[in-house]
């Protein structure tokens, strides 16, 4: 089994982290009437570090924060040989007249995106839908989405997989590059 390339290592995944709420604050100051998303499962760890860090930095400002489950919003719900494991949705709040920042940790094709704006219509009409990730596949994109604020832009083939691993799961921050998603251990 091929081990991963480490393309964002513990050190640079923190400044990363760090960089992302710094740009949030510049664009929302107070963040009123703002909330924040995160996809699961992918999304969900890296919108609760940014909110655990953006109150840090802002103190809690009790700004929405929910997590949002795109599993039956999926284009390829029906096709997979396999049933889909849903999560649970956790938003115990509307999004009508609000500023959502979307979260997510890889953009790739941009059918997860389509799928959570899809699913978070159910919750309102947002003013605004902002969508942050951590790492932008750039190549591959099968629909005209694009990331508003961005951890790391990055060129890899069709093959190739991209893994973010979170310290209380795997016991580092740190994002992997493998050759395909057959080497991912």
């Amino acid at each position: 089994m091929e081990k991963g390339r480490v393309i964002l290592n513990q050190e640079r995944f923190s400044l990363t982290i760090e960089r992302l709420c710094h740009e949030l604050i510049e664009v929302y100051d107070d963040f009123k009437d703002t909330c924040l998303v995160g996809i699961q499962s992918g999304g969900t760890p890296l919108s609760a570090r940014i909110n655990d860090r953006l109150n840090e930095i802002l103190g809690d400002r009790g700004m929405p924060f929910g997590k949002l489950d795109i599993t039956f919003y999926r284009d390829d719900f029906r096709t997979r040989t396999q049933p889909l494991a849903a999560n649970a949705t956790e938003m115990d709040f509307i999004v009508e007249g609000k500023k959502v920042i979307l979260v997510d940790d890889v953009l790739y094709t941009g059918r997860t995106i389509q799928a959570a704006l899809t699913a978070l219509n159910h919750y309102g009409r947002p003013v605004n839908v902002d969508l942050l990730v951590l790492i932008d596949r750039r190549f591959n994109r099968h629909l005209p989405i694009q990331s508003d604020f961005t951890g790391m832009r990055i060129d890899a083939l069709d093959d190739a997989y991209v893994k973010v691993e979170w310290s209380d799961v795997e016991g580092e921050d740190q994002v992997l590059l493998f050759g395909q998603k057959n080497d991912v251990s």
